[in-house]
């Protein structure tokens, strides 16, 4: 149980809510306002690691630039002292990763929403000259009425255009989530908004099948696949879904970057203009969001 002496500057530290491979995410209440936070601390053993302490003031610098209703807000970030962190709004807790270990009709019933927002975010950061590098369930935060909010701009970058674009070279460090990463990804080329596009083709899959387009026995297959395989088909995994939908899938998921959608804007129009399943999904009978408190109430 956390003490009332936890404290990170004026946030008083009140519950784990979760540990990733680098930071610790804690739900905090700044004093004397009351107001509470999540805040994203390095851990122990990597404050001192000034690649991490890089990233997380990439996410800052990247973050604060932003300002709409599907991508979490940045209050705070402190890099002196003995745990640098971020402060973030407090949202849910629930990803569409934790979601989907329940199964896809854990937010089936309500995806048109759930995309509409996902890709709504994605097109303003987009707007605002960045690129997000490594979308994917993880960095989707998602609530019982299927809002969301995207997360977590570690990578994230400036789109670079004109001269910036030309001579930018390859990059040495290809960073990203294996399983979403767009083939010029893979090549260390460098990205715009389609790299995007195609990385949400991979998690609009997922959410319709349960499973990532492309899987390997290991990482040097898995990458292969999302280079040089065939593109998958949702309806072999789950065949509720439309072909019109299908068809956008393989649109998004092409291998050149020219054959996508040109933009998160146009993803957006086409998943408006049709439907995603030919029945309408059901309630399930539990819910997955029962299993997570609700910002804010305790």
């Amino acid at each position: 149980m956390t003490k009332v002496r936890d404290f990170l500057g004026p946030y008083r530290l009140a519950r784990l809510i979760r540990v990733g491979s680098s930071c610790q995410v804690w739900e905090a209440i700044e004093s004397p306002s009351g107001a509470r936070y999540a805040l994203k601390v390095l851990r122990p053993d990597f404050r001192d690691d000034k690649t991490e302490l890089a990233f997380l003031k990439n996410e800052y610098d990247i973050a604060a630039q932003l300002n709409h209703p599907n991508i979490i807000k940045v209050h705070q970030l402190v890099m002196d002292g003995t745990a640098p962190f971020i402060a973030l709004e407090l949202f849910s807790e629930l990803n569409m990763k934790q979601a989907l270990r329940r199964g896809p009709e854990s937010l089936a019933y309500m995806l048109d929403k759930i995309i509409e927002h996902c890709t709504e975010g994605l097109y303003y950061m987009h707007s605002k000259g960045f690129v997000h590098c490594d979308v994917k369930p993880d960095n989707f935060l998602v609530s019982r009425d299927g809002e969301v909010k995207l997360i977590d701009f570690t990578i994230s970058q400036k789109i670079k255009t004109g001269l910036a674009r030309l001579f930018s070279g390859t990059a040495r460090n290809k960073q990203g989530t294996l399983s979403y990463m767009a083939p010029e990804q893979i090549r260390g080329k460098t990205l715009d908004q389609r790299a995007d596009v195609y990385s949400f083709g991979c998690v609009l899959f997922e959410l319709v099948t349960g499973k990532a387009p492309y899987t390997g026995t290991s990482p040097n297959e898995l990458l292969n696949k999302h280079i040089s395989a065939p593109i998958p088909s949702p309806l072999v995994a789950n065949d509720n879904v439309t072909q019109e939908f299908a068809n956008l899938l393989k649109v998004m998921l092409a291998k050149k970057p020219e054959a996508r959608c040109a933009s998160m804007w146009e993803v957006l129009k086409q998943i408006r203009a049709i439907r995603i399943f030919k029945k309408p999904p059901r309630i399930p009978e539990t819910s997955i969001f029962d299993e997570f408190p609700t910002s804010g109430q305790r």
